[in-house]
């Protein structure tokens, strides 16, 4: 049983509750011009809401399995339209538990989250009143990008109105259904793109190549850097799950097929960002097991990788940047990428000119969500620290590292608790991995844009934070009562 909130914790959330309607209202009515699609979808979500309340536990387990199967409808809007739909139902689960006095279930780092968004917020507010480097026409821009970041505070609150409902890990055991679609998909694309609807072309790519190693599978996810982060979250949910398993058989070809399939993306920033997550993984309890798992697993990767004609250019093209020729220095690097289709280059480049426009408004920067626009209206900066410095100058990139380095400080902190159960411990240490390994494939991907990714992320920090001895120890009493006799 959570305990009873305390009168300043009551009036606090009332108050929230009463500025997040006004909230509501005007994006509401901004939608209502803007985006009319959005707000017809959210009148005709109504109906729903009835199953909602009754079927509370259901419901969320069900949101969480169908958000990996949107992305090919983001030309529709659907993605947009769900993270306003959570956002709604979180509120409204506030207001109905607050009018039945019923408990609502939060912790301490939920605090920090949602008020890293509220802070977030106030670039959105001063975008119109000119204080950044862009004016009010890139409002909506602005409001849609913290729309879809307050959302995932969302996710988190959602979940964690699970607790003491359903176990943990069951509610893991449920996101691996999230898989089923978007693996199902990459495997289509990769060995018969011909049967593939022309709504899963989000880019317009001729999927018929994809058998050839032309292009790189996306899945549902919308592009194929997107795909790969999705899969090493589940890499390292299904090696905890691995680890775990009285049949191992089923979980080591899952694994297996995660893996084939990141490789058949053919994204280097998923080759680095495993490389980091292994590492992390398997220093903390090095043993000669781990070490050759470990290893057997990341080099079956990189021949795979490099057994492929786009695979082996990839790696070629690091060999013509400055991180690995002395005779290629940073303003030849930029001179070259004007025509040797080196994308290493070319971001050495689109860097150096959005630092560039940084330098005009180096303290609050242009606005979030706005890189796109700074940079010629084209490419997102392919850097999140670049990105972030540019959006919010260094007043938000501090903000940004505060951000980063609080999620992986939860997760150490979980980890080493002494209320921990082996298998939760376990969690935070995959968890923990990938904490490190998001940031390093920040240095060169647009990793902030990865919504699904992020979804699931806060989902499973959520459930991190859970009191999994004590959730035990309740169901153990429920199933023998004896255990309460004392």
């Amino acid at each position: 049983m959570a305990p009873p909130m305390s009168q300043s914790t009551h009036a606090f959330l009332k108050f929230s509750i009463i500025l997040t309607g006004l909230a509501i209202g005007a994006i509401v009515g901004l939608l209502a011009g803007i985006k009319p699609l959005l707000l017809g979808v959210g009148i005709c979500a109504i109906v729903p809401l009835t199953f909602f309340f009754s079927n509370f536990e259901l419901s969320i387990l069900g949101l969480l399995v169908l958000r990996s199967s949107l992305d090919p409808f983001s030309k529709q809007q659907l993605p947009a339209a769900f993270a306003l739909g959570v956002d709604v139902l979180a509120i409204l689960y506030v207001v109905v538990q607050l009018l039945t006095r019923q408990p609502i279930k939060i912790d301490r780092f939920w605090w920090f989250l949602i008020g890293w968004m509220v802070l977030q917020g106030l670039w959105v507010v001063l975008l119109p009143l000119g204080g950044l480097g862009l004016d009010g026409s890139a409002l909506p821009m602005a409001l849609r990008e913290w729309i879809r970041m307050f959302s995932w505070s969302m996710v988190y609150f959602l979940v964690m109105q699970l607790k003491d409902r359903v176990p943990p890990e069951k509610v893991i055991n449920t996101l691996f259904l999230a898989l089923i679609i978007p693996v199902l998909i990459g495997l289509l694309q990769q060995f018969v793109p011909s049967v593939l609807p022309p709504l899963l072309s989000a880019s317009g790519e001729d999927f018929g190549a994809i058998a050839d190693g032309k292009v790189r599978i996306r899945s549902t996810l919308g592009g194929a850097n997107t795909f790969s982060t999705f899969l090493l979250l589940y890499i390292g949910l299904t090696w905890w799950r691995l680890e775990r398993a009285i049949n191992r058989l089923p979980w080591l070809l899952l694994l297996v097929t995660l893996a084939f399939l990141m490789v058949q993306t053919k994204t280097l920033v998923s080759l680095m960002m495993m490389s980091v997550f292994i590492g992390v993984m398997i220093v903390p309890r090095l043993s000669f097991l781990s070490l050759i798992g470990g290893f057997v697993l990341f080099a079956l990767m990189i021949v795979f990788f490099g057994s492929t004609e786009f695979g082996q250019q990839r790696l070629g093209e690091i060999g013509n940047t400055p991180l690995l020729n002395r005779d290629i220095d940073l303003w030849r690097a930029i001179l070259l990428s004007q025509g040797d289709g080196n994308s290493f280059n070319w971001r050495l480049a689109y860097w150096t000119q959005l630092l560039n426009s940084w330098q005009y408004h180096p303290i609050l920067g242009y606005g979030l969500g706005l890189t796109i626009i700074v940079g010629g209206g084209t490419y997102f900066a392919h850097n999140d620290f670049v990105r972030a410095l540019v959006e919010g100058g260094i007043i938000g990139f501090l903000t940004f590292l505060i951000f980063l380095g609080a999620q992986s400080g939860r997760l150490l902190y979980l980890m080493r608790s002494s209320l921990a159960t082996h298998s939760q411990r376990n969690l935070c240490n995959v968890l923990f991995a990938f904490s490190i390994a998001i940031p390093v494939g920040m240095l060169t991907e647009n990793i902030w844009t990865h919504t699904t990714l992020f979804f699931y992320w806060w989902t499973l920090v959520a459930l991190a934070g859970w009191n999994w001895a004590e959730l035990h120890s309740a169901d153990a009493s429920k199933e023998f009562p004896a255990l309460d006799a004392n």
